[in-house]
């Protein structure tokens, strides 16, 4: 499955490293999102799903000064309610897509993320920001509102009242603060981010990839579910790997102290 490689991904720039596939968010000059960027970051999604080679991705931004400033202001200028309608769609579509992804996902802040440009990070299962970035959700300072999963999952990481500082007040945080309140995993020095996060995705590789899809959706059923069937769910989950390739080359590779060679299956 190489063909995602081939592919012109509208706004997007995209390479593998080993099992890893690396995202770089590419429209100058602050990398905002468009519906043609958003529609090729769900169908990269897709594709990197299918594609069993792949453990996990990394998104970032080029340059050294945007990871992205959000939507592109200018198509809601009109008030056309059927273009918002869209791009909210749209939004929906390819953060929920990136939220869903099987394997790990790194997002590595390397500048500014702002209003959808932070819902992207958001979507992903990490975070590392440098250390001169800052993170915003300024949405309500222009009359709109977080349309690509915000209000939802900025709380979960840092708890309803500095949602709320960040959403209602349109306040703006520097990256100690990001860092001091869960929003991210951990800080770097300028220009450092991403190699951690490849540093972190090759970590997961060594990772059953069919243990770390099961992980991640249990852990992820925790936004909605109950506690008691969630551990039912756990333990189904478990005996469930006993159907994979994954889970008989992982225990005999520790008894047999080598390396597991992963099939992803």
């Amino acid at each position: 499955m190489m063909e995602w490689r081939q592919h012109d991904h509208v706004g997007l720039k995209v390479e593998a490293d080993g099992h890893v596939a690396v995202i770089t968010l590419d429209n100058p000059p602050a990398h905002t999102w468009t519906v043609h960027s958003l529609s090729a970051l769900r169908d990269l999604v897709g594709a990197l799903n299918a594609d069993r080679g792949i453990y996990a991705l990394v998104i970032t931004g080029d340059g050294e000064k945007f990871f992205s400033a959000g939507a592109d202001l200018k198509q809601f200028a009109s008030g056309d309610k059927a273009a918002a309608r869209e791009a909210a769609r749209r939004f929906g579509e390819a953060f929920e897509a990136l939220s869903g992804f099987r394997g790990v996902s790194i997002a590595a802040i390397n500048g500014y993320a702002m209003g959808g440009g932070l819902e992207c990070a958001l979507a992903c299962d990490l975070r590392i920001i440098e250390e001169h970035a800052q993170v915003a959700l300024p949405e309500a300072t222009v009359g709109l509102l977080p349309c690509a999963g915000g209000t939802q999952n900025l709380p979960r990481l840092v708890g309803e009242g500095w949602a709320k500082r960040m959403i209602l007040l349109g306040e703006r945080i520097d990256a100690d603060t990001a860092l001091r309140i869960g929003l991210v995993e951990e800080k770097v020095a300028k220009g450092e981010a991403k190699a951690l996060a490849l540093a972190w995705a090759h970590k997961a590789g060594k990772q059953s990839p069919t243990s770390i899809a099961a992980c991640k959706t249990l852990v992820q059923a925790t936004r909605t579910g109950t506690h008691a069937s969630a551990l039912v769910a756990e333990r189904e989950a478990f005996v469930d790997l006993f159907d994979s390739a994954d889970q008989a080359e992982g225990v005999n590779a520790f008894l047999e102290k080598r390396a597991a060679q992963w099939k992803n299956a």
